[in-house]
């Protein structure tokens, strides 16, 4: 039986976990993994934990070759072994990862025809659609009027409301609130975060329709939404 791998999304990316055992077989379960869910996955950036797997440099280049070939992009390696930090530093990867307070946002790229998002206690409003690389991270609600494109993110700490039409990547409750929600008129997101869960898409998304995506029994799950009601 291969080592078991776990996925949870986190402030930093998805921080990956791999069980003890050998790692050759470990790595095969790994990237067996990453590819049964590389579409879902796509353009994440990884925490791979390894606990006390021992990793030379060599063996290091390959499996992060062999990650971007998934297209996902390996951030940091997290590991008990020393030999394992070195051949991760070696790569430029990171092997510690702070979960530093969210702070509100605004990509550069966007600053100069993007207003500044308006607070009012602790949320964010934003008037605009966001467009492919518009990042915005907030310690609070953050509410969109417009729609979030493909290849742009938010990630809250409480609820994310849309109205518009959701195709980007959203994590709501990031430190940790599995009772926050993401609402939209549209919910089609690339990737769907609620604290450390992450949803699985339907194969059919169906006629467009509002919903409401939440945690129940430890799962997320969507259902109709009626604003106002």
């Amino acid at each position: 039986m291969l080592p078991e791998v776990q996925i949870k999304g986190i402030r930093e990316g998805l921080l990956v976990s791999v069980g003890e055992g050998d790692w050759t077989e470990a790595e095969q379960s790994l990237l067996g993994e990453l590819s049964r869910q590389k579409d879902f996955l796509k353009g994440a950036r990884l925490i791979l934990d390894v606990d006390e797997h021992h990793i030379n440099a060599a063996a290091m280049g390959r499996l992060r070759d062999q990650i971007s070939e998934r297209g996902l992009s390996l951030w940091a390696v997290l590991s008990q072994s020393p030999l394992t930090e070195r051949s991760a530093q070696a790569m430029g990867l990171a092997t510690r990862i702070h979960q530093a307070e969210l702070e509100p946002e605004v990509d550069d790229r966007e600053e100069e025809e993007t207003p500044q998002p308006s607070q009012e206690g602790n949320a964010v409003l934003l008037r605009k659609t966001l467009r492919s690389g518009f990042n915005l991270s907030h310690s609070g609600h953050v509410t969109v009027i417009g729609d979030v494109n493909p290849g742009a993110q938010i990630i809250a700490s409480g609820n994310v409301v849309v109205w518009g039409r959701l195709r980007g990547l959203v994590h709501a409750g990031a430190e940790g609130n599995e009772g926050a929600v993401v609402c939209a008129m549209d919910l089609s997101p690339t990737q769907l975060r609620i604290a450390g869960h992450i949803a699985i898409p339907p194969q059919d998304q169906g006629e467009p329709r509002p919903e409401i995506a939440y945690v129940k029994d430890g799962k997320v799950v969507a259902e109709e939404w009626s604003p106002g009601a």
